[in-house]
C-alpha cells in the first residue's frame, strides 16, 4: 500500500508554496509511486523534508544569490576578501555576476553566462550544466518525452517536471535505502554533497514525520 500526499498535507507543511509546486504535488502520486518514494511513510517523510528545505517550504524556485558584501566572505571565504582575492563590493547584490564567478568554469559550465544559466533551480536545487544534462538522462529513462533541461533549464521548476526531476534524482542517488535506515545525515550528504543546513533539515523531518508517522 502506497502512502498518499494530499492537498491538506501540502497546506500544512508549505502554506506559502508556489502555485506551480502546488499543482505539481497535486498530480505527484504516480511519480512518487513509480520511484517508490511513497512505499513507506519514512521514505516520503525524508523526501519531503529535503525538498522542503531546499525549496524554502516550496516558496523558492531559484537559488538566491542576492548577497550583501558582508555576507559573501562568509559563504565563499576562499574567493572573497579578506582571505580570498575578490572584492565583495564588486559582486554584492549582483546575482548574475556572482553566479558566473562562483559557478563558472566548473560543473560543466563553460560558456560565459553558464554559471547564472545553470544556477540552483527546483525542488532539490539542481546546479551546474552537468547536473541539468544528467537530469535529462535519468528522467528520460522513465519519461522519454522529457525536455532537454540543458536547452530548457526553466522546465526544472515547471509543474509538469519539477517532481519528476526531484524524484529521479532521489532514486539515482540511492536515497530510498538511506531513508529506510532513517539516516538524515546520509540522505543529506547524497542530496547536498555535505551537511549544509542539517539542523534545518532535521526540523523539516520532524514536521514531515508528524504528517506521515
Amino acid at each position: 500500500m502506497t502512502v498518499a500526499i494530499t492537498v491538506d498535507d501540502l497546506a500544512t507543511l508549505a502554506p506559502n508554496a508556489r502555485s506551480s509546486y502546488r499543482e505539481a504535488f497535486s498530480n505527484a502520486q504516480p511519480v512518487l509511486d513509480l520511484f517508490e518514494i511513497s512505499a513507506s511513510p519514512l521514505r516520503l517523510a525524508h523526501f519531503m523534508a529535503q525538498v522542503l528545505h531546499e525549496s524554502g517550504g516550496l516558496a523558492i524556485q531559484f537559488e538566491n544569490l542576492n548577497y550583501s558584501a558582508a555576507r559573501l566572505p562568509k559563504v565563499w571565504p576562499s574567493r572573497f576578501q579578506p582571505t580570498g582575492p575578490l572584492n565583495p563590493n564588486d559582486y554584492a547584490h549582483n546575482p548574475q555576476k556572482l553566479a558566473n564567478e562562483v559557478y563558472g568554469r566548473r560543473m560543466g559550465n563553460t560558456a560565459p553566462n553558464d554559471g547564472f544559466t545553470y544556477r540552483g533551480r527546483g525542488l532539490l536545487q539542481l546546479t551546474g550544466k552537468d547536473s541539468y544534462g544528467e537530469a535529462t538522462r535519468i528522467v528520460r529513462g522513465s519519461f522519454p518525452d522529457a525536455p532537454d533541461f540543458v536547452q530548457a533549464p526553466d522546465e526544472v521548476i515547471s509543474a509538469d517536471w519539477c517532481v519528476k526531476v526531484a524524484a529521479a534524482e532521489w532514486q539515482q542517488k540511492g536515497c530510498n535505502a538511506k531513508a529506510d535506515a532513517d539516516s538524515i545525515n546520509l540522505v543529506t550528504k547524497a542530496i547536498n554533497g555535505g551537511l549544509i543546513g542539517l539542523a534545518e533539515r532535521k526540523e523539516w523531518l520532524r514536521r514531515t514525520k508528524a504528517v506521515w508517522p
